[in-house]
């Protein structure tokens, strides 16, 4: 299958995209709203909550954005190296998490219950504490893919 008829078909089987899919298929964090499925050697998430995609959708363009001086990029439209959206993704959720929760934990068990715990403290998205959540999408460390033998 070509990248084009995969994607083409992804997009058919997959009307409500996890916006979160990389975090989660990294398994370092969760969502009680999300499913797994396979379509030929790759696994994709799919959302089952359309106002929760919404929500997870609207707090990931927040943290894209304001990384955009973390990450050292000026252009709003160009896309993100994979490495660049697993940072934001997987820091920005441990940060806003670190935020909401008194313990530290590198795992996120349920985006959709992270989200809702911060919008009860801070009311709504655009008050969330970003800038210590960017602090952590900075210092994440993205895990060092292991070396094949041959």
């Amino acid at each position: 299958m070509d990248e084009k008829e995969y994607k083409s078909t992804y997009h058919s089987i997959n009307p409500q995209c996890c916006a979160f899919e990389k975090a989660v298929n990294s398994r370092v964090c969760n969502c009680s709203k999300s499913q797994r499925f396979n379509l030929a050697d790759r696994e994709g998430v799919a959302c089952t909550h359309s106002l929760s995609q919404q929500r997870c959708s609207d707090f990931l363009a927040q943290l894209r954005e304001k990384a955009r001086f973390t990450l050292k990029r000026l252009e709003v439209d160009q896309p993100l190296a994979h490495n660049e959206e697993i940072k934001i993704q997987n820091g920005g959720l441990i940060g806003l998490q670190g935020q909401v929760e008194s313990q530290t934990k590198r795992v996120v068990e349920d985006i959709d219950a992270l989200l809702t715990l911060a919008e009860q403290e801070f009311n709504n998205l655009e008050k969330f504490p970003y800038s210590e959540v960017m602090q952590v999408i900075t210092t994440y460390k993205i895990r060092e893919r292991s070396k094949r033998h041959s």
